[in-house]
């Protein structure tokens, strides 16, 4: 035992522990880092960068570390590269890591669902935006696991460094006993000082795990925000309304402000009114406008040839059978897809396109810029709330990552959007813990916050119970009364009756009829559009 104790503190068994976890952290920052474009190039639509990286991939999961290792050391001379033994083993081991970290993130960033990409962009985020404030957060509930698993198996192969003279910790520990001949005392020392190392690295993982884990109690946390939390987007904090200071806005909607600070009810119509008065342009056309617009997925035609127009102020409901393609119409508008032909214009401009020599449209290089000047909100079918993010964050980040607005006016409107929702009690709520109306109300006060010119609803009561509609509904009648220009995918009649200025009816990826409510749900002259009616009617 106090042999054992001897060689525990023996400086030079610690100075080879101090060697080995030089390379391994050199060598884990590097993988990651390499890892990270690997995986983003395994992702990318280019099949030359794909291929590249799966080439990277294949070759180095594919070869032991130990032939690497030595490849390095002693094939690179003969080409004049010549490298110390620690440099060596520090590039080896990233190089080697990068194909497995690769393949970790690539999985990571697949578990998180495409609806939060599409949400994102809807709010004029950029991929690598997207990417680092959105993705990624979600990914690491994924990647955190597989990434501690791999440390430690990184920390304990840094022993073949050995191979190229590396004077680590296990060729420390071996030259001890080739001179005493103490293997256990020694091997033991050198065993704890590993597994003490590995502890450490689990418990790292651990507390990063819970860090990222959705279904820890957010009031609980440490108040302090740390930087690698404010540049992944893991907590934005709540806002304090009492000290916050007051957003310069128009007189209603500072009113609005001071209310929402006090838990009192918001009127909605007169803050949707002061935002329109601050975002309207003087398009004096369709506000909309939709020529010949074509789109197919492989050989399937989904829309075929649409024409139609939506003026400033109108509320127009799409009605049709599923597939007919409206929920399309509604991605291609805010360009979240691309149009295979014909043109779109919000307010007189293309959105993510350009007219080059001949007036032929291509695809414009600044399309998530164009999406946020075009101020389109979008409430998608299944809410797409951003799942790490409260519902305070989920309202605050487009304003502030993409508009550039101060975090402090961000949070002000946020709050009075939320009171103006029904829901100034659930700012600190992660969205797993609201109902699917709650989501729904939220996802409309995302939208919102980016001061939209134009709303866009995608079914945006169809994943809810009968008994969620109305609060839903009831958040987007008052919308219209408020003057939002809007087009709303749905199949409830009473609401489109209600709501709507004009009713468009679709059935296989065309325009049917057209008319005010009373005209298409009364007197509908299609037999097409007669028939969708009975069947939701009956």
């Amino acid at each position: 035992m106090e042999a054992f104790l001897q060689y525990l503190t023996f400086p030079f068994l610690l100075e080879g522990m101090w060697l080995t976890l030089r390379i391994f952290v050199a060598s884990m920052v590097g993988g990651l880092a390499l890892g990270l474009l690997i995986a983003l190039m395994r992702l990318s639509p280019y099949r030359a960068l794909s291929a590249l990286a799966w080439t990277y991939v294949w070759l180095f999961r594919g070869t032991p570390v130990l032939l690497q290792l030595v490849f390095l050391f002693d094939a690179l001379p003969f080409v004049g590269i010549v490298m110390p033994p620690v440099t060596t083993a520090i590039i080896g081991f990233s190089l080697n890591e990068a194909a497995f970290a690769g393949e970790i993130i690539r999985g990571g960033i697949l578990s998180v669902s495409r609806n939060q990409t599409l949400a994102a962009a809807s709010l004029g985020m950029g991929p690598l935006l997207s990417l680092r404030r959105i993705v990624l957060p979600q990914a690491m509930r994924a990647i955190l696991p597989a990434v501690g698993n791999d440390a430690i198996s990184v920390l304990k192969g840094t022993s073949l460094a050995s191979v190229i003279a590396v004077n680590e910790l296990t060729l420390r520990s071996q030259q001890i006993v080739a001179q005493n001949f103490k293997f256990f005392p020694v091997f033991a020392a050198a065993g704890l000082m590993y597994l003490t190392v590995t502890t450490l690295i689990a418990g790292v993982q651990f507390l990063l795990e819970r860090r990222v884990s959705p279904d820890v109690d957010r009031s609980k946390r440490p108040r302090s925000e740390t930087a690698l939390g404010r540049f992944f987007g893991f907590r934005l904090r709540p806002p304090q309304p009492e000290t916050a200071p007051a957003p310069v806005w128009p007189a209603a909607a500072t009113r609005d402000g001071a209310a929402a600070a006090r838990g009192a009810p918001v009127d909605l119509v007169e803050l949707v009114g002061a935002q329109a008065a601050r975002t309207g342009g003087d398009h004096d056309g369709p506000f909309v406008r939709c020529a010949d617009v074509w789109k197919s997925y492989g050989h399937r035609a989904i829309l075929q040839g649409i024409d139609f127009t939506v003026h400033r102020g109108d509320v127009v409901t799409l009605m049709g059978p599923s597939g007919s393609g409206k929920s399309t119409l509604l991605r291609l508008i805010t360009h979240l897809e691309p149009v295979d032909r014909g043109e779109i214009t919000v307010g007189g401009r293309h959105v993510g396109y350009e007219r080059v020599d001949g007036g032929a449209l291509r695809p414009s290089r600044h399309v998530a810029r164009e999406r946020a000047q075009a101020r389109i909100g979008m409430v998608f079918q299944q809410f797409n709330l951003f799942e790490h993010l409260t519902a305070l964050e989920n309202i605050c980040e487009a304003p502030v990552r993409v508009h550039g607005e101060r975090p402090e006016v961000a949070r002000a409107r946020a709050t009075t959007l939320l009171s103006s929702v029904g829901l100034a009690y659930h700012a600190d709520h992660l969205p797993s813990r609201l109902s699917g109306g709650q989501q729904q109300r939220v996802a409309i006060a995302r939208a919102l916050a980016i001061s939209p010119r134009l709303m866009l609803f995608d079914e945006p009561t169809s994943a809810l119970d009968p008994e969620l509609v109305s609060e839903v509904l009831s958040v987007i009648r008052r919308l219209a009364e408020a003057g939002m220009t809007m087009i709303v995918v749905t199949h409830e009649l009473r609401f489109a009756r209600e709501v709507a200025d004009r009713i468009v009816f679709m059935a296989d990826g065309r325009i049917v009829e057209e008319g005010t409510p009373e005209e298409v749900l009364e007197r509908p002259r299609e037999p097409r559009t007669q028939q969708f009616l009975k069947l939701v009617q009956e």
